[in-house]
């Protein structure tokens, strides 16, 4: 005869969050409806992103605004580094519920404004809005991860994270260039908000039987009064710090000195006052997940927004087919997380995460290989595809890790730092790419869309993919720190 807790499940019995109840996996009667909400709000993101950078190509071009076609990616994370330490701070103290819906509710208006926007200028801020919405929402699902997830089952859910890219790389770009070509890429955008309905829908009532059942069985131990205004502080220091960067980038001239003097002013000592002690110079364990997270993130999306753009200025793709490059790395990236989320696995983080910023390193440099006219265009799809199961499981393994080493009490802080470092990565190598872009003959690709030769892009990308290229070796020699000292 069997005990009553194996033969029945009451999904709403308080469980407190790092104890594992051993009732099914990711989608068992305790956590399936909390699953599918995170996988939902994933599913908005994921979407957005593969829709965008099909689309960028030509909104850029219709706005007369190449030359800062890296700001309109790198403007997206700029707000993010300060929306994601208040997410940090919110959820620390009140839970990770508002700050995910609040974040979902303004991603939707960034769509809109940049939907609407009749200048590139408009345009990034529209982004930018988005920015600020992905920042709040992607800290607040690492929370809910931590808090209602026991250990064993984290793995899983990162893994279906990943998972959540697959349905929108395969149907994003095509979707996306179809749209672009018949409607106009303004309703790429201003389509995507009514996404929004099914993370609302889904998310809302599994996450408040969450947040009930984790204060009855642990209530937790922070603060639960004002938010640390010295945190926030140094979070808009940071965002205003790494726009004038950006902004400095953009002039390429002595008055541009200026900018770029004071924006890493604000920028360095908020970052070294934000992130956990040691992180610059790589000390051992937390200190080197955190500065990793910004690498990996850093290099691969650096390479990846400018795919879209060459293949459409130097293969002369339609926007659709220079979508369709990237679909191969988000079908991968699903299976690499996928295999660091096998119970095997556990044991060899360390390796997983060398092994995937040397597969991403490989997918760098192979992808730039389309810039050799003899190489078939399918090239770069086959590099991608590496690249993504590079990332799945570097990514996913530095997550884990990070809520390995994170108690309760520290996770939004800390997935917060994570995420911050994934957002100032961006920031740092799509603006270096957008620098090294505009600095060496990115101005020819107009020419190059128009039918000559490009020569002047072509170099342009070559230098970008190469120095994405040695940042990955570089995440691949950090790896050997990423456990603390016994």
């Amino acid at each position: 005869m069997t005990t009553a807790s194996t033969t029945s499940v009451d999904p709403a019995r308080p469980v407190p969050p790092d104890q594992d109840d051993g009732i099914g996996g990711v989608l068992g009667p305790r956590h399936r409806a909390l699953t599918l909400g995170i996988v939902s709000v994933v599913l908005l993101l994921a979407f957005e992103a593969t829709a965008v950078n099909t689309a960028m190509p030509v909104a850029a071009r219709q706005l007369h605004g190449l030359g800062l076609y890296a700001f309109a990616f790198s403007g997206y994370f700029t707000s993010t580094l300060f929306a994601m330490v208040l997410s940090g701070e919110w959820c620390d103290r009140r839970g990770p519920m508002v700050p995910l819906f609040a974040g979902i509710g303004i991603f939707a208006v960034g769509l809109v404004v940049a939907g609407t926007a009749a200048g590139m200028w408009i345009f990034v801020g529209g982004r930018a809005i988005q920015g600020l919405g992905g920042g709040l929402v992607i800290v607040a699902l690492y929370v809910v991860v931590g808090r209602a997830f026991p250990e064993r089952l984290r793995p899983a859910v990162f893994a279906a994270f990943s998972s959540a890219w697959v349905l929108p790389s395969i149907i994003g770009p095509v979707v996306s260039g179809a749209v672009t070509q018949h409607l106009g890429w303004r309703w790429v955008f201003l389509s995507v908000p009514v996404l929004v309905v099914l993370p609302l829908a889904v998310m809302g009532p599994a996450l408040r039987r969450s947040e009930r059942a984790q204060a009855a069985a642990a209530p937790q131990p922070g603060p639960r009064g004002a938010l640390d205004r010295r945190r926030i502080g140094l979070a808009a220091m940071a965002a205003f710090g790494a726009g004038l960067l950006q902004y400095a980038g953009q002039r390429l001239d002595l008055i541009g000195l200026l900018p770029a003097f004071a924006g890493v002013g604000l920028l360095v000592p908020a970052v070294v006052r934000l992130l956990p002690a040691g992180t610059l110079r790589a000390s051992r364990g937390l200190p080197t997940l955190i500065l990793l997270r910004g690498v990996a993130a850093g290099a691969f999306f650096a390479a990846e927004a400018f795919i879209p753009l060459m293949m459409v200025t130097q293969r002369h793709l339609s926007p659709t087919l220079a979508g369709l490059t990237l679909t191969s790395g988000g079908l991968s990236w699903a299976l690499g997380s996928w295999l660091q989320g096998r119970p095997a696995a556990e044991r060899h983080r360390e390796g997983l995460i060398r092994l995937g910023f040397l597969l991403t390193a490989v997918a760098i440099a192979g992808a730039a290989l389309v810039l050799v006219p003899a190489a078939p265009t399918w090239t770069a799809a086959v590099a991608w595809a590496v690249g993504g199961i590079g990332m799945g499981m570097s990514i996913a393994s530095i997550s884990v890790l990070m809520m390995k080493l994170s108690p309760p009490e520290a996770a939004g802080a800390n997935s917060a730092s994570l995420q911050m470092s994934d957002a100032l990565g961006n920031v740092l190598l799509v603006g270096l790419a957008g620098v090294l872009f505009s600095a060496l003959g990115g101005g020819a690709v107009a020419a190059a869309a128009a039918g000559a030769s490009g020569s002047g892009a072509r170099g342009a990308f070559a230098v970008i993919f190469l120095v994405m290229t040695v940042v990955s070796l570089l995440g691949a020699f950090l790896a050997g720190r990423v456990r603390p000292r016994t």
